[in-house]
């Protein structure tokens, strides 16, 4: 499964981080981005800052694709 944030949309509300905080990240721009091995993908985000997401956590994020506000998170199985 493969996981990305569309930063147009994101409310930065943070619900994903509380959610699988070893998946996203709010930066210091107010906004969420989603880690890959620890590595935030903020450059350039979006749909080519896309993310591997570990087998162990997949429900977490789909949980966060869910509930959050913006609806700015986009799931693709791998």
């Amino acid at each position: 499964m493969k996981v990305w944030i569309d930063q147009d949309l994101c409310t930065g509300d943070g619900l994903c981080e509380e959610i699988a905080p070893a998946v996203f990240t709010l930066l210091d721009d107010g906004l969420a981005y989603v880690k890959d091995g620890g590595v935030v993908q903020n450059d350039p985000g979006g749909a080519q800052g896309m993310a591997l997401v570990p087998t162990d956590l997949e429900d977490a994020v789909v949980e966060a694709a869910e509930e959050c506000p913006g609806e700015c998170i986009f799931v693709e199985q791998a």
